[in-house]
């Protein structure tokens, strides 16, 4: 079950990928999720895939290839047909088997890796497709209970003294650095589990867009367990 006591009106819940693909984001709403109970063992794929760096891409002819058990088989079915009808649909789906994502330290203030709440921006209308099967999932957080980082005075403090260019282009180093898709939490927000194996459509900033793009971040691994992610 995913809960929603915090996600105000921004999830909407489906039944199938149809609804999942069709379905209009509209006002406050920008997360839609493809609710599932899946059968199967998604850790025996996880085990059997070799990593020699701290995540790999789980091509589709590897996957055929495993030698699973009967639930193992299960599962690979189920990841097969996912990335079957997303690219039916025109996405490029990956699979990724994850031991922890890169951090980046380059500015100890403000940290643009995957850890972070961020939006996706693209130049073109498009959407983020993510299902978590094995591991710790993602989080999102409605867009109210996250401050832009860059209109936070502190952060801002310190990204101007990084700057050494016209007043007039900061806005555009910004956006170069990607510093102005981060977000922080609010101190009392509540960040939203997107659970284990329900496929979620989130919304992106481009330039058709009708609503906020969605606010989701990776999740610290704590569970001690790879990823089984798949993302578009």
């Amino acid at each position: 079950m995913i809960d929603l006591s915090y996600a105000e009106h921004q999830i909407h819940c489906v039944t199938n990928f149809q609804d999942l693909v069709s379905t209009r984001f509209n006002g406050e709403m920008n997360a839609i999720c493809w609710t599932r109970e899946l059968t199967g063992d998604f850790s025996e794929i996880v085990k059997k895939v070799e990593l020699s760096e701290n995540m790999t891409v789980l091509e589709e002819d590897e996957l055929r290839e495993l030698q699973l058990s009967e639930q193992g088989q299960l599962a690979r079915e189920i990841l097969l047909n996912d990335l079957k009808v997303l690219e039916a649909h025109g996405a490029s789906p990956i699979l990724n088997v994850i031991n922890y994502y890169d951090r980046d330290d380059s500015y100890p203030f403000f940290p643009t890796d995957v850890y972070s709440f961020h939006v996706d921006r693209s130049p073109i209308p498009t959407d983020t497709f993510l299902c978590t099967y094995y591991g710790d999932p993602s989080e999102i957080l409605p867009n109210s209970q996250g401050t832009k980082k860059i209109l936070i005075p502190e952060i801002r403090i310190e990204l101007k003294k990084l700057y050494h260019g016209a007043e007039e282009d900061f806005e555009s180093f910004l956006s170069e650095h990607f510093f102005d898709l981060h977000y922080q939490a609010k101190p009392d927000a509540h960040p939203i589990s997107l659970g284990l194996g329900h496929l979620w459509r989130l919304a992106v900033d481009h330039p058709e867009s009708q609503v906020p793009p969605c606010l989701h971040r990776a999740p610290k691994e704590t569970s001690g367990q790879r990823r089984l992610l798949l993302i578009c």
